[in-house]
């Protein structure tokens, strides 16, 4: 009987042990990451805010390499909302877009070429909340409710620096409190695995305390102290974007790039679009299911011609039919255990 394990050899001299190179599956999880790295990775990333500046969906596509590992990052910016004076479903145009990605990628699942899926999927929707008022306003529930389903969303603070530190703590405690109030699901953090180190998770109890993230943007380079930084110039000092005793910035980006974006695409594989895949395949179950005026993704022909060729398309309906339902089934079965 063959071992699982194999071992590679060489023939040995006259008084010389047999050399013996271990070769088996603990070698797997390295073998991925380096095609994984080669490879690259895909990560979109959706902006929405409540201005009016932007009238339509914009996406800016980077490449970014680092240290040999190649980034493929896609920011999505959307339209405004929140601003009109009829407010009713202003965010249909997100939703949509989100959808639409989702629709692509079933349908290049679904066809011949699978082996270089473009994957368009948004993975993070940087939802944000002005520092202005009093935490949420209707809008940015009703926004966020329609997003919760359908992408991770990480609540932000913007314009940081218009808060004292004090004020800062006060907002932040206000959102997450109105987050818990009206049940909005925003992205949770994974807890630690009990054999990290002390200081990831010292890290992750950092991350987690910080969030709704408050930042701070700018495109002006500044001077401090002989070094250029990102910030903004006031009378009174400058604000650092990269500064993280002025905003969680750093954090937001370490967050995304680093420690959780391939938890934040897991998700949304997984869940999201799991969801939207079970809700085509139910749609498309339910069509085949109902009479031959239907349209079918396969030509139905006349019963009054019963050849040979059109037993063939019936068998091959009557099969796809089959394949449908036990992908149902199955789909069903696993969103049941995971709500257990």
């Amino acid at each position: 009987m063959m071992s699982s394990a194999r071992y590679k050899s060489r023939t040995s001299r006259p008084g010389e042990k047999q050399e013996k190179e271990y070769v088996g599956f603990a070698t797997l999880p390295n073998q991925v990451h380096r095609k994984s790295v080669k490879k690259g990775f895909d990560f979109t990333l959706m902006v929405a805010e409540r201005i009016s500046q932007t009238v339509e969906i914009i996406k800016h596509t980077v490449d970014i390499e680092e240290k040999g590992v190649k980034l493929k990052l896609t920011i999505v910016d959307t339209p405004g909302f929140g601003d009109a004076v009829n407010n009713t479903e202003s965010w249909r145009t997100i939703t949509d877009y989100i959808e639409q990605q989702f629709e692509q990628y079933f349908r290049d699942e679904s066809g011949l070429n699978r082996k270089n899926i473009q994957d368009n999927r948004v993975h993070c929707c940087l939802y944000f909340i002005p520092p202005f008022g009093h935490g949420l306003r209707p809008v940015d529930v009703e926004v966020m409710k329609a997003l919760q389903d359908k992408v991770n969303i990480v609540p932000l603070i913007s314009k940081a620096d218009c808060l004292t530190p004090a004020e800062m703590r006060r907002m932040k405690d206000r959102v997450r409190e109105e987050i818990e109030k009206f049940s909005i699901k925003v992205y949770q953090f994974p807890d630690c695995d009990s054999d990290e180190d002390e200081g990831f998770k010292q890290q992750d109890r950092e991350l987690k305390e910080s969030t709704p993230f408050a930042v701070i943007g700018s495109n002006t380079i500044v001077e401090v102290k002989g070094q250029r930084v990102r910030g903004r110039l006031y009378p009174w000092g400058i604000v650092e974007v990269e500064n993280q005793s002025h905003c969680d910035f750093v954090k937001l980006r370490n967050m995304l790039i680093r420690s959780h974006m391939h938890d934040l695409k897991d998700i949304t594989c997984d869940v999201h679009y799991e969801n939207y895949r079970a809700h085509c395949i139910q749609q498309m179950t339910r069509t085949l299911t109902q009479d031959n005026r239907v349209e079918s993704p396969i030509p139905i022909l006349p019963l009054s011609t019963p050849d040979a060729e059109t037993e063939k398309l019936i068998k091959m309906k009557d099969e796809e039919l089959r394949r449908m339902q036990e992908m149902l089934q199955k789909m069903q079965q696993q969103m049941h255990e995971q709500d257990l």
